[in-house]
């Protein structure tokens, strides 16, 4: 029923019952929603305000110092916690690659904020004997991050060119960050030719039909306000698209998030690792 009201009930429509229900929903999500679906690119960015926006960064730049300081514990889009939320399945990749590595990781976290997967895991890394964290960013966060947040090992990237003319990584984290791409199937392809030996993709917008659909996230004050254009990919396809050189090795449930049932979606997590030639 809900495939067919898609169908045909206009866009205006479906996204005042979008609104509706997610505002009535008791989520601990600060009833972020989903506006959509939209058909270009275009169209989701002209009705939503981005997130290149200066209080979102000083909002994020503020919560991580204090991790990174030791006056907060953890840190995930701007909001302080005060117990390490970790992704188990997430760490344990990180481990596993580490063991086969001699204890050395190298990690290349494209759209990884100021590092808060690096500052979630800090505690289980600093055993290893190696580890170099990378993080590739938008521009105004990779300077707020080589000013405030950089240490030996957390490094700041304005490309992935830029990372791998220093530094060789040997595991590659997207957490929360492919569905907010215009082209994430590009940005797949391009990372894949990286030749690091572990691709683990956490918190990704997935659906399970054969389509890929584009909507605008709402983010509400009490976070920071916001909105921007999200993808909820297809599962399939995603898999596929990595397939020509990785094998899926695991599957995993990510952050629960309810507003994403309202879209027929889901938060996932998968680990893929090279296919040996």
């Amino acid at each position: 029923m809900k495939q067919l009201l898609r169908a045909w009930l206009p866009p205006v429509f479906t996204n005042t019952i979008r609104r509706l229900i997610s505002s009535k929903s008791d989520n601990n999500q600060c009833d972020i929603a989903f506006e959509g679906d939209y058909q270009t690119w275009e169209e989701a960015q002209a009705n939503s305000s981005g997130y290149n926006q200066a209080d979102i960064l000083e909002k994020v730049k503020n919560a991580t110092l204090k991790v990174k300081n030791g006056e907060a514990v953890y840190e995930r889009d701007s909001v302080l916690f005060d117990h390490v939320e970790y992704a188990w399945p997430v760490l344990a990749g990180l481990m596993w690659v580490a063991a086969q590595n001699q204890g050395k990781l190298h990690v290349l976290d494209f759209g990884g904020s100021l590092g808060s997967s690096y500052f979630q895991n800090r505690q289980f890394l600093s055993n290893l004997t190696e580890v170099t964290w990378s993080v590739v960013e938008q521009p105004h966060f990779v300077e707020s991050g080589r000013e405030f947040i950089q240490d030996d090992c957390l490094q700041f990237y304005l490309t992935i060119d830029e990372c791998l003319e220093r530094r060789s990584p040997n595991v590659i984290v997207l957490s929360s960050v492919l569905q907010y791409l215009e082209n994430p199937h590009i940005m797949l392809e391009k990372l894949r030719n990286i030749d690091a030996s572990v691709i683990i993709i956490d918190r990704i917008i997935v659906n399970k039909t054969r389509r890929n659909f584009l909507y605008n996230q709402i983010v509400p004050p009490s976070i920071y306000s916001a909105s921007y254009p999200c993808w909820s990919l297809s599962e399939d396809v995603l898999i596929k698209s990595l397939s020509v050189s990785y094998h899926l090795v695991s599957d995993f449930p990510s952050l629960n998030f309810p507003a994403l049932k309202e879209i027929e979606s889901i938060f996932k997590g998968f680990i893929f690792v090279r296919k040996i030639s």
